[in-house]
């Protein structure tokens, strides 16, 4: 069977700036009422005060200095001021220019956008990143990759955001469960074109990559975000390996990736769960069933909304396949449906060791299960029958997005959700029973 490559085009491209952190998005939008410039201004006040604490534990007890250049924001009419001697042109963009220890953002275009579609959070971890490139300068940490740079700020972010979380912000209290994965999704956005080889100049890191590091400041805090460098950071970013890939990504159409990836889930969990549960796999039927009219079950174990469940009394999973599934083919790309089939096969093999998926900790561990056999798709030799391509494991968590965001009626957020993803993803199926 050829291999397969599954892949969907890009939401945003680079855009590089001297030291510049983030990237723009891919539709410019009608300038915004609001400049950002008083969420922006309090956040920096606050990453600030993050700094003053922690800059010692990173830097052998020396003192932090704050930025000194000074914080610009500006327009297309205000351009922002040379740095290093070199005028940029208007971009809607945010950068830390090393140099003249400045930090400046588009107060016309991307903060406002960010904070109308993503609130304000995103604001302040976009801030703490930028403020995390100050640090790299004043640690003289700056001969690494880029992408390695990009990351380790993205890490030093998280720490900050950790704080925010345990309530010791000064800018933005009392975060909901619901704001931080409306962060979260905006840290999506930002993220490098699929294919991009994490040795390019300018490779900031794929969407996956970055929530990683992010979730590691947060998990962390500032010590292991110093520690980054080119031999110990997972960068799972890769180009595409021939022109016909670049070219049309090996998308597969929606009834052959749900055909073959169901097929891969089904041959997988037969490898996979006897060493998990001590006995045979026994062939998982998958049941499509039109909008409005899924196949009874009596207490089925829901996911995405209940547009797709496992049922136990019947032994078999069933999905919407007439509007779920379609729409995450369409918007996020083929590998959406690898995670919703994922996340069922995931289900069943929990339920069928006679665990629990409705508590917290079981829906952790089914999406750490679901992750597990991406890890193993990510770990087999070219040429075989499934692969992925650039792009896949962005389309991943995205979906995991689409249906685990967090709600007032409580149970794991989307980025708790993404960490325990992740953890299958980079290490296997033993790390989500251990």
């Amino acid at each position: 069977m050829a291999a397969k490559r599954l892949f969907v085009s890009a939401l945003v491209a680079v855009v590089g700036l001297t030291g510049c952190s983030i990237v723009p998005l891919e539709e410019e939008r009608p300038a915004r009422r609001g400049s950002g410039n008083d969420t922006v201004t309090a956040a920096l006040t606050d990453v600030e005060r993050f700094w003053t604490a922690q800059f010692g534990s990173v830097a052998g007890g020396d003192k932090f200095t704050k930025v000194q250049g000074g914080y610009f924001p500006y327009s297309q009419a205000d351009p922002p001021p040379a740095c290093g001697g070199q005028q940029a042109s208007y971009e809607p963009n945010a950068f830390y220019c090393p140099p003249d220890d400045f930090i400046a953002w588009d107060a016309q275009q991307l903060i406002p956008q960010l904070e109308d579609d993503y609130g304000p959070l995103l604001v302040g971890v976009v801030m703490a990143h930028e403020y995390g490139h100050a640090i790299q300068t004043r640690l003289g940490d700056t001969e690494q990759p880029t992408v390695v740079l990009e990351q380790q700020a993205d890490c030093y972010a998280g720490a900050w955001l950790a704080e925010v979380l345990a309530g010791k912000s000064t800018a933005f209290k009392d975060v909901t469960p619901a704001q931080l994965d409306d962060a979260v999704a905006g840290v999506l956005t930002l993220r490098d074109q699929p294919g991009t080889p994490a040795q390019a100049e300018g490779a900031h890191g794929n969407a996956f990559d970055r929530v990683r590091a992010l979730q590691d400041g947060v998990e962390e805090g500032v010590t292991t975000c110093a520690g980054y460098n080119a031999r110990n950071l997972p960068v799972t970013e890769v180009p595409f390996t021939s022109r016909e890939d670049a070219a049309t990504g090996g998308n597969l159409p929606y009834d052959q990736a749900v055909s073959a990836l169901a097929d891969d889930a089904q041959e997988y969990w037969q490898r996979a769960y006897p060493s998990l549960a001590g006995a045979q796999w026994a062939d998982l039927a998958v049941q499509p069933f039109r909008a409005g009219n899924p196949p009874g079950c009596p207490q089925p174990d829901a996911s995405a909304e209940g547009r797709a469940f496992y049922c136990r009394d019947g032994d078999f999973v069933a999905f919407d396949s007439s509007e779920l599934g379609p729409a995450l083919h369409q918007r996020i790309g083929d590998y959406a449906i690898g995670m919703l089939m994922g996340d069922l096969f995931a289900r069943a093999a929990q339920d069928r060791r006679g665990e629990s998926t409705r508590s917290e900790q079981g829906q952790l561990t089914v999406d750490c299960l679901a992750g597990s056999w991406t890890n193993d798709i990510l770990r087999r030799e070219r040429g075989a029958s499934l692969t992925l391509s650039p792009g896949d494991l962005d389309e991943a968590v995205t979906a995991l997005l689409a249906f685990g965001r967090a709600t007032e009626g409580g149970g794991p957020t989307a980025f708790d959700r993404i960490a325990a993803y992740r953890e299958g993803v980079l290490k296997g199926l033993r790390a989500c029973v251990s």
